[in-house]
């Protein structure tokens, strides 16, 4: 597969990376958050760590060149190029429909973690549980006395990060549908993705 693919605004999509293959995923209109996760056979029941992540990097996010690690302290990733500013979030939960309805949904509203469970379904993958992901673009400042901001991206359209698959895996990636708080600047869109060669 070759040239960018569309994840559809407020959906999902699961691509199968053989190791040293890469992908770009791209911020197409700068605004989109894009929630990714990803997970390594034969069961899939080993996953891309934030919490392992951020133990061995000592810090909260990863940068280009970082290798990015397994719920088995495994490489997993590398971080290979962003030509954003960086600022991504490996903190925030991804939002489930329990969530919105804390936010106060009473109907049903689009979610990363349904998107996940749905993209790796596609592929005959079934996660038993959906993982912290990495929030790309996800603007989430820690303030001095510990609390949380929830702010838009500071990312500009067409800003991109590289991914290179240190072992075989799945990785998914949910446009993410947020449109009550500020983080998809209140309209959420389509980004993009692109295999490339090892």
């Amino acid at each position: 597969m070759h040239g960018l693919v569309e994840i559809p605004a407020r959906r999902g999509i699961a691509v199968q990376l053989a190791r040293a293959e890469a992908i770009r995923i791209v911020n197409t209109h700068g605004h989109q958050v894009v929630d990714l996760w990803a997970f390594r056979g034969p069961d899939y029941a080993t996953y891309l760590s934030m919490p392992h992540t951020r133990a061995v990097l000592s810090r909260l996010v990863p940068r280009a060149g970082d290798v990015l690690y397994d719920s088995e302290r495994l490489p997993m990733l590398t971080l290979e190029e962003d030509t954003s500013a960086g600022v991504h979030d490996t903190l925030i939960a991804a939002c489930d429909w329990e969530r919105y309805r804390q936010l106060g949904c009473t109907e049903y509203h689009d979610n990363c973690a349904d998107n996940m469970h749905r993209a790796l379904l596609r592929h005959g993958v079934r996660a038993e549980l959906c993982p912290a992901s990495l929030n790309l673009w996800m603007n989430i400042p820690v303030r001095a006395d510990g609390s949380l901001e929830w702010r838009e991206p500071v990312a500009k359209a067409g800003d991109c990060v590289v991914f290179r698959a240190a072992t075989d895996c799945i990785i998914a990636l949910s446009a993410c549908p947020q449109d009550i708080l500020p983080i998809n600047a209140g309209r959420p869109v389509c980004a993009h993705y692109e295999l490339l060669p090892r």
